[in-house]
């Protein structure tokens, strides 16, 4: 899974949406007030939108239901956001426009952003938009503050989505957490627990790729905010998949491997007139993993 660490939060951010769209539906429930089950089609819709001054990407443009949904991914508040969320929405909205009864009809997108940084005001961003006849509209988009989120709310409310970002709210606490024990030993409990969830939720419902996935934009995120700081690197590694886990699909790939090899040795055996030990040494097969197939072939 590749992401650049040049513009790694929105790449985290559509990574998720491209590889585990499910995810993000408890966030729009949450936003929106929907009740989506969990097993709804999410239909991905193109997200490069051609205008008169160029090209504009959005982050998500996904359509459930009979709606459109669009979720920007920004790291810092920035002041000429709803300008941009109005372009983006105006050119979802022109691909959607269509024809009725002689009258065109361009239904806009279900829309909000989404703030990694920072946990205050606003709750929306606003625009008033004057009309020709001087009518004025006033166009709002819903605001997402990631960090105003406690670790136990993401869990009841099941954003798993948003967890790889819970570990920018110690952005700023990087050298508290390198050289004060009990600092780090607090974040390392919340992500034995986060851990812990992912398990639950992902890997024990034989959801175990979005599981690993998961563990490593979580370790993505975490390195970059602390690529500095060693140890709490080295500590959050141990804990988010350091320690490698030999998961089931580990295990049949790593017997269906030996299964092969086997089955090499003897066919080398036979073709060739080999003993085992020429056929292995013709295989290249080390020293230490030979006992696995000596007895059988014996």
């Amino acid at each position: 899974m590749a992401v650049s660490n040049n513009t790694i939060f929105d790449d985290v951010f559509r990574t998720m949406i491209e590889k585990m769209p499910e995810l993000v539906l408890p966030l729009i429930n949450e936003v929106f007030g929907t009740d989506y089950p969990a097993d709804i089609p999410i239909i991905q819709q193109r997200n490069e939108h051609q205008t008169e001054d160029g090209e504009i990407i959005t982050d998500s443009n996904l359509c459930i239901g009979n709606l459109i949904y669009h979720i920007e991914c920004q790291s810092t508040s920035d002041s000429t956001m709803i300008i941009r969320m109005v372009q983006y929405d105006f050119s979802i909205a022109m691909d959607h426009a269509e024809n009725r009864d002689g009258k065109y009809y361009m239904e806009f997108p279900q829309s909000c952003v989404l703030y990694l940084r920072g946990k205050g005001e606003p709750d929306f961003l606003e625009m008033i938009m004057v009309m020709p006849d001087g009518r004025k509209m006033e166009y709002q988009v819903p605001v997402v503050h990631v960090q105003a989120y406690t670790k136990d709310e993401l869990f009841q409310k099941k954003l798993i989505f948003l967890l790889p970002f819970y570990i920018m709210r110690y952005e700023k606490n990087r050298d508290q957490a390198e050289t004060d024990p009990v600092f780090l030993e607090g974040i390392l409990k919340e992500y034995a627990d986060i851990e812990e969830y992912l398990e639950e939720e992902l890997l024990d419902q034989d959801r175990e790729q979005a599981y690993r996935d998961m563990i490593e934009l979580i370790r993505r995120i975490a390195d970059y905010i602390f690529a500095d700081r060693k140890k709490v690197k080295e500590r959050l590694g141990d804990i988010m998949g350091g320690k490698v886990l030999e998961l089931e699909s580990d295990k049949l790939i790593k017997l269906g491997k030996e299964e092969e090899r086997l089955q090499l040795i003897a066919n080398l055996m036979t073709s060739m007139k080999w003993t085992v030990k020429q056929a292995m040494d013709a295989l290249g097969i080390p020293e230490e993993e030979r006992y696995k197939y000596t007895d059988e072939l014996k």
